[in-house]
């Protein structure tokens, strides 16, 4: 045992709520433990507060015990602003790299890189989580706490963190929201729960793999719901005989009791008064009635079956003779034709340009008339103001009645009251990414302009998604290294390389 946590429970500072109820967990030396469960319900918090509980006290506070009998290495969501503007070798200045031939070279990463002056916010994501693990691993640490190490990660190298994580030789702790890594490296799942309304923590532990534990969780579910609607239903024919039975003692002297009995008019009252007692007894035996389970499920407000764009419909013809960015030349000679209502998708690997290319699209759609488009970059905060609640951005974003619309649909997407007054910057990833779906919703946007959609979407909600958009009769045009979106939800994909697009499939 490496890290345990005895009966913890945390809070948050802000509202008091119970975020994580109860939680007991050892990290074995073989572990692979993913921990799983929608957008803002603590996952994250839950890793801090492991790893130094001390910088998580400014916003919750926790009961129990947090046992540590070993090193323990932490992968943050975010890189640091203040390490990102260091070049790489500042970076690296206190890792003796002479002695870490084999890790440089498991990681894939060359030399000049780490003896460069670089500043590591020009890298590409696979290479900032590489510098990370190198960092880390030099350490010698007997744990890594990981959290979303394939965000904006390429597919070459989300294969290579799979393989990282399976083969690593010490216990791994990670939140991801890839559902093929998680399939491909988990053997323990922590799923955290917020049920009714997010009045009650439920966390599971379950040493199986992500889909038995998925195939358990849906059979114990209807195993469960099943006994108890049985009882209540067996409960509820009882009350009404019952009921019957004592409607005709108060009627009728040749009653006959629950035995059959033919009883007098004197005899009845003593029949009736049997009948009462026998249902208090109902009442009592309804308190050990078989829990009707509850469980969290990914819910996102579809899309209008209304918008559609009419097959055919010229929607993108783009040139580019170059595609720069940071005064670098990325590719050359880039072309692309979408018509509707195309689903399509742009792969390539990290820094290859495909976030440039996908902010050029949207100022090519944008002031459009014949189409609605709408928006999803990847820095959120390029359409959403982080100082505003949920509540404010959306009354300024839309007229009365639409946002009466707007805080429905919030609540059918588990937003709590509390969370539609928080401000846009305090929410989890997924929480924002909702926000700007809703929007999308909102506005009938018929053409969809989305770079890594799924991204911040939790295993669970992420079907959700995907379905809304495969579903969705309008225009896609989408980054993505989601491998399931791209089965699920794509009809062309193209590959972005220095030669421009190329059509995969």
């Amino acid at each position: 045992m490496i890290l345990q946590a005895e009966n913890l429970s945390i809070y948050l500072n802000q509202d008091d709520r119970l975020l994580i109820s109860g939680f007991s967990f050892s990290l074995g030396k073989k572990d692979k433990a993913a921990v799983i469960g929608e957008e803002g319900n603590g996952k994250s918090t839950l890793l801090k507060v492991l790893y130094n509980p001390e910088e998580t006290e400014d916003y919750v506070h926790f009961t129990g015990r947090i046992i540590r009998k070993g090193k323990l290495a932490y992968l943050p969501q975010f890189m640091e602003e203040t390490e990102q503007a260091m070049g790489v070798s500042e970076y690296l200045s206190d890792t003796a790299l002479y002695e870490q031939y084999d890790l440089i070279r498991s990681l894939g990463l060359e030399y000049d890189l780490l003896d460069s002056h670089r500043k590591i916010a020009s890298l590409s994501g696979g290479e900032k989580i590489k510098l990370q693990l190198l960092k880390l691993l030099a350490g010698k640490p007997d744990a890594l706490l990981l959290d979303e190490p394939s965000n904006d990660l390429d597919i070459d190298t989300l294969v290579f963190i799979e393989t990282f994580i399976r083969e690593c030789s010490v216990p791994v702790l990670f939140i991801s929201h890839d559902e093929t890594l998680i399939s491909a490296c988990a053997n323990v799942i922590i799923h955290i729960e917020q049920l009714i309304r997010k009045t009650k923590s439920s966390i599971t532990v379950s040493r199986l793999s992500y889909e038995e534990y998925l195939k358990y969780r849906n059979l114990q579910f209807d195993r469960q719901k099943e006994i108890a609607l049985k009882e209540r239903s067996e409960y509820k024919k009882k009350r009404e005989r019952l009921q019957q039975l004592y409607e005709k003692a108060r009627h009728n002297t040749s009653w006959r009791n629950p035995d059959g009995i033919p009883s007098t008019d004197g005899h009845a009252r003593k029949s009736m008064q049997a009948i009462i007692v026998k249902g208090k007894r109902f009442e009592r035996e309804k308190e050990d009635f078989t829990e009707i389970p509850d469980r969290e499920t990914g819910i996102i407000t579809r899309f209008d079956s209304t918008v559609v764009i009419p097959s055919q419909k010229r929607i993108l013809d783009l040139n580019l003779p170059e595609l720069a960015a940071g005064g670098n030349v990325l590719a050359r000679n880039l072309s692309l034709s979408v018509v509707g209502p195309q689903h399509i998708c742009i792969i390539g690997k990290n820094g290859a340009g495909k976030s440039t290319l996908l902010r050029i699209i949207w100022e090519t759609l944008k002031d459009r008339t014949d189409i609605t488009p709408a928006y999803m970059p990847q820095d959120y905060r390029e359409v959403l103001d982080y100082d505003k609640t949920p509540a404010e951005f959306l009354m300024d974003s839309y007229d009365k009645e639409t946002y009466t619309r707007a805080m429905s649909f919030m609540g059918t997407m588990k937003f709590t009251r509390e969370e539609m007054a928080h401000k846009i910057g305090d929410l989890s990833g997924g929480q924002r990414a909702k926000i700007i779906f809703l929007g999308m919703v909102l506005k009938k946007a018929d053409v969809l302009v989305l770079d890594e959609p799924t991204r911040n979407f939790s295993p669970l909600s992420a079907p959700v998604i995907r379905n809304a958009l495969s579903e969705f009769g309008g225009t896609i045009i989408s980054v993505s290294h989601d491998r399931k979106y791209l089965d699920e939800t794509a009809d062309v994909i193209y590959e972005l390389t220095e030669n421009g697009l190329s059509a995969v499939w």
